[in-house]
């Protein structure tokens, strides 16, 4: 998809030096790669704030089965 944006050099620039990409278009993949893992990693968080992790086994349970 070709996109017409108008982002200022410096955030290019800068963006560019940290993702080590070569290309604007390289550099803005990887910036929007980032920050959709970084959405869905507080997706995630959220749903575990509402809904806890439950565990089917004690730690006594897992030493048991490891050492079978």
């Amino acid at each position: 998809m070709k996109v017409t944006a108008i982002i200022p050099d410096d955030l290019i620039a800068e963006a560019m030096e940290l993702s080590k990409a070569e290309t604007i278009t390289e550099t803005l993949k990887i910036a929007l790669h980032a920050y959709i893992r970084t959405q869905k990693i507080k997706e995630l968080g959220n749903v575990i704030l509402t809904e806890p992790l439950e565990f089917k086994y004690t730690a006594q349970n897992l030493r048991e089965l490891n050492r079978k």
